[in-house]
Formats: C-alpha cells, structure tokens, sequence
C-alpha cells in the first residue's frame, strides 16, 4: 500500500479509540494527523474506515463556533455603541471587524444580528453557546422560539433535522431566510477595438450611478438594465449565448426528502459532543480598548477552528466520504449533518486548499503576520513564487488597499490577455445574458459576444455621457484622483466631502495637494471630532493618526 493511503488508514486505526472528552487542542491534534493521499492514491483509501474518523472530528468542529459566534458578535454590538470604532480609525463596523479582526464585514453584520435575537432568548443562546444548536438552526428559529414557545423549539433544534426544523419553523409561521446570493463566473473574450468602449461605459456608469467607487458588478448591471430599456427583449426560443444558465431541476429537494425518511435521519451515525470553544461567559467590558483585545483575541481563535474546519472538510469532500452515509451531496450533508451552509464550508475548502500549496501564507497566518481576509486575498493571486513578495507588502497595507491591489494587477492581466472575466451576482449574470441576446436581436444576425458588448457600451455612452457634463472644478478633479473613495487608511467608503489638509482658515489653498476626499463619518466625526489627523501633501505623501484623540488622553 502507499505511503500516503498508508497513514491515512493508520490513523483511521489509531483513531478509533479517541476519547471525546478533551476540547479543541485534543481534536486539533487528531485533525492534523490525517493527510490527504495523492489522487493516484485515493483508491488504496477504506473509505468507510476513513468517514468513521473523520466525520466525527469534522462535526465537533463545525458544531462548536456557537460560542465563538455569540461572543464575537455581542463584542461587535458593544463596540459599534458611539463612535468607538473611531478611535481605531474606523468609520463603521464592518471596515473595524474586516481591518482589525480579519472577518469579512457581512460575516460580522450576521454575528451581530443574531446575537442581538439572543438577548431576549436565554434557552437559545444557552445552547447555541454549549454547540448543541448550531447557529443556522438557531437563524431558522429565531422568528418563532419566543416567550413560551422558546424552549419547545429549541429542544426540536436540539434532536431534529436542518429540513425539518426549517419547514416546521415556516409552518408556524418564520419567513424562510433568504439564501446568501450565488455568484458566477463572466469570462468574454474582448477585441482590442472593442475595449477601450467598453472601457468608457464603465467609466460612465460610476458618475451614473453617483458613486464613482461603485463596483465593476453594479456597473455592469447598470448597463445591462440600461441597454434592455431601450431596446426589444430577445426570444425566448433563440437558444441563448452559452452565458444563461439551464433551468434548475428541483430532483435534488425531492431526494433529499427522500432520503431523510429511508435512512430514519441517518440515526445510524454516531452522535458526538462539541468540542466546547474556550470563550468566557462574561459580560463584554465598557472600554474600547479592552474589548478591542479581547476581540482581537477571539477572531484569532476563530482562525484556529476555521483553519482546522477547513482540513477536515477539504479531506472529507476530496475522499467524497458524504455518500459512505447516504447523503444526497456534500451540499446535503453540510445542511444536515454540520448544520451550515455549503458556501461557508466550500470556500474554507478552498483557502485550505491554496495553503497547503503555499505553506508559507499558511506560517505568516499562523504566525499573525497576515489575518484571515489578507490570507484570503493573497491566496487567490500568489503563486508559489510571489507569494513572499505579497506576505511583505500585506503587512505594510490595510486589507481592503491589498484587495484593492490585487484586483488592480488581476485587471491588467486580464486586460492583456484581451479578456472580460470577473465574478458578478447571478441575477448580473442573467442580465448581461439578456442584454448579449437583446443586441443580436437588434442587430439582426449573430454577432461575437465582444461584438454585443460594444453595442451595449455604444448606448450606454449616448445615453449617459450627454447627461454627465460637468464642470471642470477642482473639486471634480480631485474626487476623480482620488477614484472616489474615502483615502482614510482602511475605509471602504465612498468619498462625500473633499477636506482641506491645512484649513483655509490657517491659510489653506483650494490646490489639489491641500484637498483629500473623505466619507461623511471621517470628515465629521473622525476630522473634526479629532479622532483622526492628516498632515502633509495629496496625494502621495499623507500622513495619517488614527485614533489621535485616545491617544492624547493615554499621554495626558
């Protein structure tokens, strides 16, 4: 046998006496001790053996973040009070958690929501924090487990199914919770002379739709929307262009049902504890700094279970080890047996997967050189032979001036290979579809897909570039500089005020040097409350303190 299907099955017998008593370093452990075979391998792996290990180990995992949740998002609602993330720098909530936690700032919105719900429901939250109702169980019950009602469903959280709970929760009466949007893939090639129209359009749709750091997506659903109002919608028989999606068969719902009755809700796997996340039960501190600590703290630990969630799931996916209990998919068993999302989980899935090809970024992760979300962009852009280049610049930059830099030389790699490829929202998809079938409608024959984009482009200038003259001012100039986004470091804001850095007040000029685009929070309350100070010349040699006022309170 090989070496590498080898230790797998070693461990698969070593493993069969685990004690689940111990807490995440005991599971940790176990978890790295499994290794993937090498493809040519896999067949050599006894994938019943293999499940029984690590289905276990994976769903302590996935069952025991409700703790970790629960404190990081009543930490969040703490810090959010005021303007305490202003004196980190932060206009909001989500640029702190994303810059100072490294969780994405929609993540840190849900953690927040649900933990607000919880206030008010102590049974829940009691078993959302022990790992015996899993958050997405408690999301689907949020809306009916109240007053009286509260501990009957959460003992149905407790022992019932993720199908099941969320029918009956809808029968009482819960909306069903919307499902995170599906993204997909755009990739067109683009002509040369077809480029630099498409290029202005996009340009356009900025000042359109009044914010000119509107994402290429919006821009281009502007677009889209623009081009189907004026001119015919395409046949329904016309075939398509290869960009619209078939439509969705519903056989997999109705298998999952069935299979959820056959297999009696795979009561045959074995209930295991959650590993109980090591997070005090206290209440969050009234200073800023201390809970800025002690959330930093949490999110690193959080980085820990991600990173080790994700090497298990990576391993019990690749073994495809999800049909060893009979589950429809790997979608099927991540909704019923880890009670979450198949996005969340595939997307660690990946970062697992981009780590264990540059072990370095997984080091300068580990070691606290990069957070989460910096790891995650340099992932999907390092190769093995740039990624120490990127590691180096990461820890001199913000998480959203890396993203924004990596975005930037994706671009031009793009660009130069002639190519439009970017991930839009899936209705985007399906409107860009429709507008491509719109122009070869209107054009009368089949033209190339760069060909339809240029037509698309073409209307969209007419119609908008009359609209937008405006004058030359030096204000326009300057929001125009500055790619209309708030230059305070990390901010994700658009721009709303233009700044004098040296008021006029003390003399300050109306020159472009003196003038830096800012969001309303930084220029309101970061600028002139004095949380924040800026010094030098626009717009290459600012000199930024954030943070200045707690500072100057922490010297006096």
């Amino acid at each position: 046998m090989s070496e590498g299907a080898a230790t797998l099955v070693f461990v698969t017998e070593a493993c069969t006496e685990i004690s689940f008593d111990g807490g995440f370093g005991d599971v940790a452990a176990h978890a790295w001790s499994l290794t993937l075979p090498p493809p040519d391998e896999r067949g050599n792996v006894l994938h019943a053996e293999a499940a029984r290990v690590v289905d276990p180990l994976l769903t302590r995992v996935a069952h025991a973040h409700g703790a970790l949740e629960i404190a990081i998002g009543e930490g969040l609602l703490a810090q959010r009070q005021g303007h305490r993330t202003m004196l980190f720098g932060y206009a909001g909530i989500g640029d702190y958690a994303r810059e100072r936690l490294g969780i994405n700032g929609n993540t840190a919105a849900k953690m927040m929501h649900r933990a607000r719900k919880l206030r008010d429901r102590p049974h829940l939250r009691e078993a959302v924090w022990l790992g015996h109702v899993s958050p997405r169980k408690a999301d689907a019950i949020l809306p009916v487990a109240r007053d009286d009602a509260e501990e009957e469903w959460v003992a149905r959280a407790r022992t019932g199914k993720m199908l099941a709970l969320e029918s009956a929760a809808r029968a009482a009466g819960a909306l069903p919770a919307e499902p995170d949007e599906k993204w997909e893939r755009i990739c067109v090639l683009l002509s040369a002379e077809d480029r630099p129209v498409w290029d202005e359009a996009m340009e356009l749709a900025g000042p359109t739709l009044e914010n000119l750091a509107a994402p290429k997506w919006q821009r281009i659903e502007a677009a889209a929307m623009e081009f189907l109002g004026g001119h015919a919608p395409p046949d329904d028989d016309d075939g398509g262009d290869g960009i619209l999606h078939a439509p969705v068969s519903h056989w997999l719902t109705d298998l999952k049902a069935h299979l959820a009755t056959i297999a009696d809700e795979w009561s045959f796997i074995d209930e295991v504890p959650p590993a109980i996340a090591p997070v005090p039960s206290v209440p969050v501190t009234e200073d800023p700094h201390l809970l800025d600590e002690e959330l930093r703290r949490l999110a690193r630990l959080r980085e820990r279970w991600d990173e080790v969630f994700g090497h298990l799931a990576f391993i019990f996916n690749s073994l495809r080890l999800w049909q060893v209990f009979g589950f429809a998919s790997f979608e099927h068993y991540c909704a019923e047996r880890l009670e979450t999302g198949v996005r969340a989980v595939e997307q660690r899935i990946w970062l697992e997967r981009m780590l264990s090809s540059l072990p370095r970024l997984r080091n300068a992760l580990r070691d606290g050189h990069v957070n989460y979300e910096q790891a995650r962009a340099i992932a999907s852009h390092a190769t093995d032979q740039t990624v120490d280049e990127w590691i180096h610049r990461a820890q001199g930059m913000t998480c959203i001036a890396l993203r924004r830099q990596i975005e930037a030389e994706h671009d031009a790699q793009i660009c130069a290979r002639g190519e439009l490829e970017l991930r839009v929202p899936a209705r985007v998809h399906g409107l860009l579809g429709l507008a491509i079938r719109a122009a070869r409608k209107a054009e009368g024959r089949w033209i190339s897909n760069s060909t339809c984009l240029r037509r698309i482009a073409e209307h969209c200038i007419g119609v908008w570039k009359p609209m937008l003259k405006q004058r030359n001012t030096v204000r326009t100039r300057v929001v125009k500089r500055d790619k209309g986004l708030c230059q305070v470091p990390g901010c994700s804001r658009p721009v709303a005020h233009v700044h004098h850095i040296i008021p006029r007040a003390q003399g300050g000029a109306d020159d472009p040097w003196n003038l830096v685009s800012l969001c309303v929070a930084h220029h309101l309350h970061g600028i002139h409350d004095g949380y924040i100070h800026v010094s030098g010349k626009a717009p290459d040699q600012l000199h930024w303190e954030l943070g200045v006022r707690l500072n100057r309170k922490e010297v006096h």
